[in-house]
This record gives C-alpha cells, sequence and structure tokens, in this order.
C-alpha cells in the first residue's frame, strides 16, 4: 500500500535549526496526496499567521491549524479526507511539542490529563497474516519472535481459511503464550452475521482477550447482534472516521463499557484534534479511556496513549515499516515500552523513516 507523509518546515530556530514538523498515515489506507496537495495544503498556505498560532502568538495551535484544512468542507461522507487532515494534523502536533521542547506525550498530560501520564504502555504485537504455504509451524515460528521481543501478548488474523482451521492455528498459538487473555483474533470486517456469529460462538471456551472487527466496521446492528452471543470481548473502530462515527458505534453498536475495547485510529479519524473529541464523547457516555486501544503500532499512538491514560497500543514488529514501530533504541519489555523523551513524536530516533523525510525534503 502507499502511504502519504508530509514535511512542514517552520521559521522557528531552536539549536540553530528551523523546527520541522513529521506526519503520515497509519496502515491500511491508500496515499491521500491528491486530497493534501489540492485541497488542505494550499489552505494552509494561504492562512494568516493568526490563523494556525495560538493565541499569543507563540506555537502552532492544531486546533486552528485543523479549522484551516476544513474550511468549506461538508460535514459527513469522511473517507479519505479524514485520513489526509490526520497526516497534516500530526505534524502540526509534532511542531507543538517539538517548539515547547517537551515529547508529545509530556504536551498532552499537560494540557488535557493534568499532568498525568503513563511512564510505559501496554503494547501487543499484530500480526498472523496469512501467506501461502504459511503452515501452523511458520505462525507458531512468528509468534515466537514476537514473544522474543518483550511483548507478552499477540493478535492473529482469522477468515483467511475455514473455521475448522483458524480453530487450529489458534489452539497452536495458544500453546505458546501465557493464557488466552495474551492472544486477540482480527477478522477485518469480512463476516456476514452467521459466519460472525458461528465464531464468536467457537471463540468462546478459548477465554480470548478479544474478538475484532466480526464484520462492516458500519453495520452496527451486526456488531450488535455479535455481541449479544459472545463471550469474548469485541474489539472495533479502526475504520470509524470521526467523532460521530464513533459516537453511533456506542449508541447503537452494542459496545459495553465494562468489557470491550474502542480501537479508533488518530491518524486516520482526522487527528489527534478529532480523537479529542471523541474521547470526550466517550466520557459522556460512560465510558474510560482506559478502554481505548488505538490502531495504528506508531509512535504517533504510542504518545497518545502514555499522554492521555489509553489502554494501550497496537505495534506491528517489522511490518509496515519504517513507519510503524516506536523508537529504535527502546526495547519491549514486560509487554510494555517507553515512549521517546526526544522533543515532538521522536521521528528522530527512527533513521530509516528519516531517510524517507530527508529524500521527501531534498
Amino acid at each position: 500500500m502507499t502511504v502519504s507523509a508530509a514535511v512542514i518546515i517552520t521559521d522557528v530556530v531552536r539549536d540553530g535549526r528551523p523546527v520541522v514538523g513529521y506526519g503520515f498515515n497509519s496502515n491500511g489506507r491508500y496515499s491521500q496526496s491528491g486530497i493534501i496537495g489540492d485541497r488542505l495544503i494550499p489552505r494552509l498556505m494561504r492562512a494568516a499567521p493568526e490563523d494556525l498560532l495560538d493565541d499569543e502568538g507563540t506555537n502552532f495551535d492544531p486546533f486552528k491549524a485543523w479549522r484551516v484544512m476544513m474550511s468549506n468542507e461538508k460535514p459527513g461522507g469522511h473517507g479519505e479526507r479524514s485520513v489526509g487532515v490526520g497526516v497534516l494534523d500530526m505534524a502540526f502536533w509534532d511542531l507543538a511539542a517539538k517548539v515547547e521542547g517537551k515529547p508529545l506525550y509530556q504536551l498532552l498530560a499537560d494540557r488535557f490529563n493534568k499532568g498525568k501520564m503513563d511512564a510505559a504502555v501496554s503494547v501487543y504485537a499484530a500480526g498472523g497474516y496469512y501467506y501461502p504455504g504459511k503452515d501452523v509451524s511458520v505462525l507458531q515460528d512468528e509468534m515466537r519472535r514476537y514473544l522474543d521481543l518483550g511483548y507478552d501478548t499477540v493478535k492473529i488474523k482469522i477468515g483467511g481459511a475455514p473455521l475448522d482451521e483458524d480453530l487450529k492455528r489458534i489452539e497452536a498459538v495458544l500453546k505458546l503464550v501465557p493464557s488466552g487473555r495474551n492472544l486477540a483474533v482480527d477478522a477485518n470486517g469480512r463476516f456476514d452475521l452467521a459466519t460472525a456469529t458461528a465464531y464468536a460462538k467457537a471463540l468462546d471456551p478459548y477465554g480470548l482477550k478479544w474478538y475484532e472487527e466480526p464484520g462492516n466496521p458500519l453495520d452496527f446492528d451486526l456488531n450488535r447482534e455479535v455481541g449479544h452471543v459472545s463471550a469474548t470481548p469485541i474489539a472495533t473502530g479502526e475504520n470509524l472516521f470521526s467523532m460521530q462515527d464513533a459516537r453511533n458505534l456506542i449508541r447503537y453498536g452494542g459496545m459495553t463499557s465494562d468489557r470491550d475495547y474502542l480501537q479508533m485510529d488518530p491518524a486516520l479519524s482526522y487527528g489527534l484534534v478529532e480523537y479529542l473529541r471523541t474521547l470526550e464523547m466517550i466520557g459522556e457516555n460512560g465510558w474510560s479511556a482506559r478502554r481505548c486501544i488505538p490502531h495504528g503500532g506508531h509512535q504517533f499512538a504510542l504518545h497518545i496513549a502514555a499522554g492521555l491514560g489509553l489502554g494501550g497500543a497496537e505495534s506491528y514488529p517489522g511490518v509496515f515499516e519504517p513507519f510503524g514501530g516506536f523508537a529504535d533504541d527502546i526495547p519491549i519489555e514486560d509487554g510494555h515500552v517507553r515512549p521517546s523523551e526526544t522533543p515532538g513524536i521522536g521521528v528522530e530516533t527512527k533513521p530509516k523513516l528519516m531517510k524517507v523525510y530527508e529524500d521527501l525534503s531534498a
């Protein structure tokens, strides 16, 4: 898949160099270069300074930048537009933290979480894809690699094989992890109601961490029906791209706040500005931020999880590089990782990712 990457170069100078903000979109969506180049960047370039800076004029204001990007846009019809805005929103948050000389998680904790933050974030390794010739032994080898890296919880795909074959794959992984709570499964929205229900009933005896996205992400009725028969927690939300869509999931999707998980991805859903609105909405509906474990597997989501007190973050060891993953020099320990102390998001701690931006800026 293609990826959008953006660089915002400013006239703010720190340590003799211009402050630069970096943004990109999460895996799962294609590049949004047309939307970004034809609509969003021209609006930002035309904006007056006061339309992008905070009221004191001393830092960038991602909320103001968001309003500029979304000017003259109709509500609804989110699709790829939400991803394009998310790319540039990430770069503005990177800038705002760098201007203050703070890692992003510290800035978020100070502004939105009364200074409270998590020193380390619970992360799980997502993998278990289907490939030609990948039998159960190869799947086990993959999971062992994740466990050897320091992860204690893993996730595999289901639905790409018949149910009985998927159950054998699940049982093979369960031989490696401490308990069923250390394994999640992900159907990527492929099931109809009958199939999703059959899987739910078959999964129940294993006591898994969650059953992810059993059906189409906008089929809230299906999600509710599956939730009613599933003893396994339901996890979904990575393909909901606005606060309003997430609110409809809460209203109509049968999700329970003491059992299930919300996986909205800030980089795909209009950025952190919109994600903050989503967190406010779920709080008003009795949900804790600890039930949020964002999709994405990148440093932006990690900083958000640490600074806003979420329940954890996804990781893709060795997949979707160089955009996925965390700082190269910070290990996974007992299923947790610390966000980088580098100001901003910490893109600079990933040399292969920095090479992408250096080429882009050349």
